[in-house]
């Protein structure tokens, strides 16, 4: 039989091997693991703007993803005061480190996509849901004005509820077409009306049971996008 001291000693080895050997795994699979999230983030940008492709995004391979994105894609980031940053790619920009910072100190990614029928500004957004954050990609047309796509998700929303936001596309199509100036030039954002949309240009119908989600959507989309209009009138033609 084996001592107390033995049945340690082998016990502390074999965590020891077993935890260097997932160390090196994780090491050796990081490289990997890091290409697929790029992927993924590329095809959730572009997923904003499908009817802009001009191709069916849900066939391209990754390769023909990632070649669109490098040759169409240009990356642009602006601070707090919309003025642009020199020297950081927009992929680098991760909204939830920047909401931690001071608001005089965050930085905002604007992705350029130049497609045969024109300029698409896609920018980022983040909000708060019923349980967890939320966050969207919204692509607006070269007037600075009109929203062409957008594409939703969430950390923590409800099932069949708040999750809808992501899993109904019904949900994100409303917002094709919306502005987010009036006539006058008032910024206004788009809003998420419980009970129906009255408004043609500038609301949209909730999600039936998620009230919460669907006023948290309304405050991202109003907040998250005036973060971007210094630079978007800086665009104007």
């Amino acid at each position: 039989m084996y001592s107390n001291r033995y049945i340690t000693i082998y016990t502390l080895i074999m965590t020891l091997i077993v935890a260097i050997g997932l160390a090196l795994a994780v090491i050796g699979l990081k490289p990997f693991h890091d290409a697929a999230e790029a992927v993924y983030k590329k095809r959730d940008l572009l997923g904003s703007i499908k009817d802009q492709l001009g191709q069916d995004l849900d066939k391209m391979s990754d390769e023909q993803v990632l070649d669109l994105f490098n040759k169409n894609v240009e990356q642009v980031v602006i601070n707090a005061e919309g003025t642009p940053v020199d020297g950081v790619s927009a992929e680098s920009i991760d909204l939830a480190v920047e909401e931690r910072k001071p608001e005089a100190e965050r930085r905002y990614p604007i992705f350029v996509y130049k497609g045969e029928k024109g300029k698409v500004y896609l920018m980022a957004v983040r909000g708060n849901g019923l349980w967890d954050k939320i966050w969207a990609y919204v692509a607006m047309k070269d007037d600075m004005n009109t929203i062409v796509g957008t594409s939703f998700g969430h950390a923590a929303e409800t099932p069949g509820l708040g999750a809808e936001i992501k899993d109904n596309p019904n949900f994100g199509k409303q917002f094709v077409g919306k502005k987010i100036f009036t006539n006058e030039g008032d910024y206004v954002s788009v809003k998420v009306i419980k009970g129906g949309a009255k408004d043609p240009e500038h609301e949209v119908d909730g999600i039936s049971g998620a009230t919460i989600t669907s006023v948290g959507v309304s405050d991202m989309m109003q907040t998250g996008l005036a973060v971007y209009l210094p630079y978007l009138e800086s665009q104007k033609k």
